[in-house]
């Protein structure tokens, strides 16, 4: 009698322990469903780099305020400054992009004399760390010499170049990035340039975001003809100011010789007078887009500052990333046909042929 009570309840105990558990077990599907219907947000907060330049009125640069006189707004929310260098002595990496299509190759030379001057005079003085790559591009991107600061050796790589073919001025932009992404300091892009892209396989947009990702600045220098300006590709030029506005650089039109000298001057002046500002993005409105709209101001309204848009950070859950992060897992290789087109096949010169 007494064993039959005993069992009863040792029943009912493990009828009781099993009702707890499918409590349990309803609760936490219950809040897992919740959990999957909730927008999902990025934890890996990182620091967002900004370098910018300050001018007055009349276009002076600005090298003396102070971190109290800029406000950053990231998607419209201001933004806590953490780190603010006046006329940073971060290292520089530029790489400079020279045009060697057919269309550049009477002025080839004269522009090449400016570019090994820039380059001394990058090398001569800043930091230490600084150092400078070569780029050429026609119908094929080719860097010419790795980052050094020896002038000597990019001069020797500048003298070798000449002009032939089309103008592949986005895949250029695009390998470059790539290479000079994880290089510590500050990034720089000088685009050296006649014209607007002809025969690139990658596109403007992927280009754009590739720079971004990079945290470049692109200076564009678009060389002006002295004689005639009637080929002109202006839809290039406007590509490349778009650029340079979305990552915080400057376009310069020179023509040839002094006022190309003066343009690399200014394009020096700029980066020896930059602003390196950094921020921890807080309470930001996310959206499924990841790239944030970014507005850098001064305090004085007489005060204009050139810095980048945006950049690419948290979105909502299940945003896709920017088409530029796409690339970065290409393997690229000299034979990689999708970036470095094949040279174009010469016209027939037989009768008949067009």
């Amino acid at each position: 009698m007494h064993l039959a009570r005993g069992m009863g309840r040792a029943e009912r105990r493990r009828v009781g322990s099993l009702r707890h558990i499918a409590m349990v077990a309803t609760a936490l599907c219950g809040l897992a469903r919740a959990q999957e219907s909730a927008p999902v947000f990025n934890s890996n907060v990182r620091l967002v780099h900004v370098l910018a330049t300050a001018k007055d009125q009349s276009g002076s640069l600005v090298g003396s305020l102070e971190k109290s006189d800029f406000e950053i707004r990231d998607n419209g929310v201001k933004q806590q400054i953490s780190v603010f260098e006046r006329q940073t002595e971060q290292p520089l990496s530029i790489a400079i992009l020279v045009d060697a299509s057919g269309s550049t190759a009477k002025d080839l030379k004269y522009e090449t004399d400016s570019v090994t001057k820039f380059v001394r005079a990058v090398t001569r003085s800043g930091n230490p760390d600084d150092a400078v790559s070569l780029y050429s591009f026609n119908w094929r991107v080719v860097q010419e010499a790795g980052f050094t600061r020896d002038p000597v050796r990019i001069e020797r790589q500048l003298k070798q170049l000449h002009g032939e073919a089309g103008t592949s001025l986005y895949d250029a932009i695009l390998l470059a990035s790539r290479d000079i992404q994880n290089r510590p300091g500050r990034k720089v892009l000088v685009v050296v340039t006649d014209g607007g892209d002809t025969i690139s396989k990658t596109s403007f947009q992927r280009a754009a975001e590739a720079a971004q990702l990079a945290d470049i600045v692109i200076y564009p220098v678009l060389v002006v003809p002295i004689t005639n300006d009637a080929g002109r590709n202006t839809g290039g030029e406007n590509a490349l100011t778009t650029l340079a506005e979305r990552t915080g650089g400057q376009v310069f039109h020179p023509s040839l010789g002094v006022a190309m000298d003066g343009a690399f001057d200014g394009i020096l002046r700029d980066l020896r007078t930059q602003y390196f500002l950094a921020f921890y993005p807080k309470d930001v409105p996310l959206t499924t887009d990841r790239y944030h709209i970014l507005t850098v101001t001064a305090g004085n309204p007489a005060w204009s500052v050139a810095a980048r848009s945006g950049y690419y950070g948290e979105a909502v859950f299940g945003a896709t990333p920017p088409r530029g992060n796409q690339s970065q897992s290409v393997n690229v290789t000299p034979d990689d046909e999708t970036l470095r087109p094949r040279k174009p096949a010469a016209k027939s010169t037989q009768s008949g042929g067009k």
